[in-house]
């Protein structure tokens, strides 16, 4: 096979040129992504954990979920959609052509619905860095790194990201164990912790046995996590240190940032012990500690 990895180069923006503020609730896998990415790239910015329940820190917003992303690169600009966010911040870290206001236009929202009925909005081209022909080799040197980045994005939106809640919502203790950690870390009142962390705990055992048959899960969804994870290991293969060669590219972040949310629960460590993860999921941890601009 092949070895193709991206190019690896360096830019340093102003100090002060991008303001930033995340909206996140920190157990959320979406949320994880986004944070892997700007830690990996060094920017700095303010989190705002939102209340689940309340949700009154995103109350400006006719938005209704996490991550919300505001930015300020000369006018205040909000950035809906996880992979939205990582695209359009990716796109104006590396081109020198367009304002982020600009970036984010090329990412319209479009209202569909589902079979049930649900409106929801949908982003076309949010794994697309909007970028012209020079800037594009740069980054993706050939076609191919680019084209398998794009897939491994779209795989942990659509696929490795299903996988959680049933993992870590798989028995009642797990589930008890998943909202103990949610309600340390998240932002609740007393009361509400409290009856988050038993009724919620009750309430996700029963979604996540709905959610393993919306997706088709087996009957120990362990077996699809190591599966999954599995695939993905070799995907990276043998010969390079991450997908993105000798540096993490944006699938690199995204799979690192679902999988990162399960640390200290049973599934997690379960992972850890029955697949071939730990290599490259210790790189990523490396990697990311180092807070470069490698972009």
């Amino acid at each position: 096979m092949k070895k193709i990895e991206s190019v690896l180069f360096f830019l340093q923006l102003p100090a002060g040129s991008l303001q930033l503020t995340l909206y996140q609730y920190k157990t959320c896998p979406f949320c994880s992504k986004v944070r892997a990415f700007l830690d990996y790239h060094g920017l700095p910015y303010e989190i705002v954990e939102v209340n689940p329940i309340m949700r009154k820190e995103i109350k400006f917003s006719s938005y209704r979920k996490v991550p919300i992303l505001l930015a300020n690169a000369g006018s205040p600009l909000q950035l809906n959609d996880s992979s939205v966010i990582i695209s359009a911040i990716k796109t104006y870290l590396v081109s020198r052509r367009n304002s982020l206001e600009e970036i984010v236009s090329f990412y319209p929202a479009i209202k569909t619905v589902t079979e049930q009925g649900k409106e929801v909005l949908e982003y076309e081209n949010k794994y697309w860095l909007m970028l012209d022909e020079k800037e594009t080799k740069r980054v993706y040197p050939v076609k191919e790194v680019r084209v398998e980045e794009m897939k491994w994005r779209k795989w942990a939106d659509d696929w490795l990201v299903h996988l959680i809640s049933p993992n870590v919502y798989r028995t009642p203790k797990e589930a008890l164990a998943s909202f103990d950690y949610i309600v340390r870390e998240g932002k609740f009142g007393t009361l509400e912790g409290l009856f988050a962390k038993y009724v919620g705990a009750v309430a996700m055992f029963f979604v996540s046995k709905r959610l393993k048959k919306r997706h088709q899960l087996r009957d120990d969804v362990r077996e699809d996590l190591y599966e999954a994870v599995n695939e993905w290991v070799k995907a990276v293969g043998k010969n390079r240190l991450f997908m993105g060669g000798n540096q993490p590219n944006l699938a690199d972040l995204a799979v690192y940032g679902v999988l990162r949310v399960m640390e200290g629960l049973e599934a997690f460590d379960d992972m850890m012990v029955h697949t071939k993860i730990q290599p490259w999921y210790q790189r990523m941890e490396e990697a990311i500690e180092k807070t470069g601009v490698a972009i």
